[in-house]
């Protein structure tokens, strides 16, 4: 199974969950986002995947990658 990138996003109980690509469910919920980031970006330095945090409103915030980059970067 091929390693999925890690959405740190809001829920509509005032809570933020970890949530990797296209899954159904959540891996992890905390109250805060900052526990969610720290959550995620523990997956993803795992996973060597990507980390979208995403703001209140759904907007991407910001995107951290733990992945495979190549470097320097192609073309």
């Amino acid at each position: 199974m091929a390693s999925k990138n890690q959405h740190v996003t809001p829920r509509p109980d005032g809570n933020w969950q970890v949530k990797a690509e296209k899954a159904l469910r959540a891996t992890a919920v905390t109250r805060t986002q900052r526990e969610a980031i720290q959550i995620a970006r523990d997956i993803a330095r795992n996973q060597k995947t990507e980390i979208i945090i995403h703001r209140s409103d759904g907007r991407i915030r910001a995107r951290d990658s733990h992945g495979g980059d190549p470097y320097p970067p192609h073309g």
